[in-house]
Parts: C-alpha cells; structure tokens; sequence
C-alpha cells in the first residue's frame, strides 16, 4: 500500500520528479493491485514492461515533458506535480480502477 493519501502523492510526485528528461508518471493496476511507476519519452505501460520497464492497465498519468509545464512553472516540475492535484477527476479514475480490477 502506499500509507496515507499525502504518502501516495508524494511517491507520485516523486516518480514524475525522478524520470530524467522527458516521460510520464503513472498510476496502474498490476495483478489487482496499484503501483506507481514512470516510464521514458512517449513510453506507455500498455506497451509492456519490455518496452517501457512497467506493466499494467493506467488509471493516472501525468506528462512531464517540459512542454506540458514550461508556459507556467518554468523548470519548476516538482511545483507543476503539486498543482496536478487540483486537475485530477478522482471519479474517473475510480471507474478506471474499477473496470481493470
């Protein structure tokens, strides 16, 4: 599990904070069960683990190419994944969850 909602977004953050250069951070369901993991460039779960080093069906990603951010946060990515909270339709990530399960 990922403890509490806060220690959730901040493993979260820290995938998309800790992916060099460009990619996204992700939330999927693997074998029932949710794990956080980020993959390089245009890279996707969907892809499989042998293209893009994770597996699972997403429910969540976040771009952090510079181009999704640079406009508003500059280089400040960390600043622009605390923001994404404000975006996140929580309901349909619950369906999304639900339907991979």
């Amino acid at each position: 599990g990922f403890g509490t909602f806060d220690d959730f977004k901040a493993k979260f953050e820290a995938a998309g904070v800790g992916r060099f250069g460009s990619g996204w951070a992700w939330l999927v369901v693997n074998a029932g069960k949710l794990e956080i993991g980020s993959t390089p460039n245009q890279d996707t779960p969907v892809m499989g683990k042998a293209v893009s080093g994770i597996e699972g069906k997403p429910i969540l990603g976040v771009d952090v190419w510079e181009h999704a951010y640079y406009l508003k946060y500059q280089n400040k990515r960390a600043d622009y994944l605390k923001a994404f909270w404000n975006l996140v339709d929580w309901n349909a990530v619950a369906a999304l969850y639900a339907a991979a399960k």
